[in-house]
């Protein structure tokens, strides 16, 4: 069966993460040659004129901290939307509901503590 009881929407949740977990990665960098190709209405000149314009906005420490908790909560927030989604569908029975929730948020918690540790995201 695989699920399907909440239409699939906990994949929703992953892909918020996912997208804030791209704006810590973006945090002040340099944009790539094809990101600023991307941005064709702008005219030749102006990172002449905007060098700083090259770069992603950078956002305080502060900021980034809060983004990182956000995509902690939203991870495991999917993590338990996917594994109540299994027991309800029939696709995991309570025991194995149990022990794979567990699993999954003791993978989820050494990653964020990598995360923290390193400063950024572990891939």
């Amino acid at each position: 069966m695989s699920g399907g009881r909440f239409e699939y929407n906990q994949y929703k949740i992953r892909e918020i993460a996912e997208d804030i977990d791209q704006e810590i990665r973006r945090s002040g960098r340099k944009k790539t040659d094809e990101e600023l190709k991307a941005e064709s209405w702008i005219c030749s000149d102006f990172y002449k004129k905007y060098p700083e314009d090259k770069f992603h906005y950078k956002y305080p420490d502060e900021v980034i901290k809060e983004f990182e908790k956000g995509y902690y909560i939203l991870r495991l927030a999917e993590i338990y939307a996917q594994r109540i989604d299994w027991l309800l569908s029939g696709d995991d029975g309570d025991e194995s509901f149990i022990e794979r929730l567990a699993e999954e948020k003791e993978i989820l918690k050494k990653e964020y503590h990598v995360r923290k540790s390193n400063g950024k995201r572990a891939d």
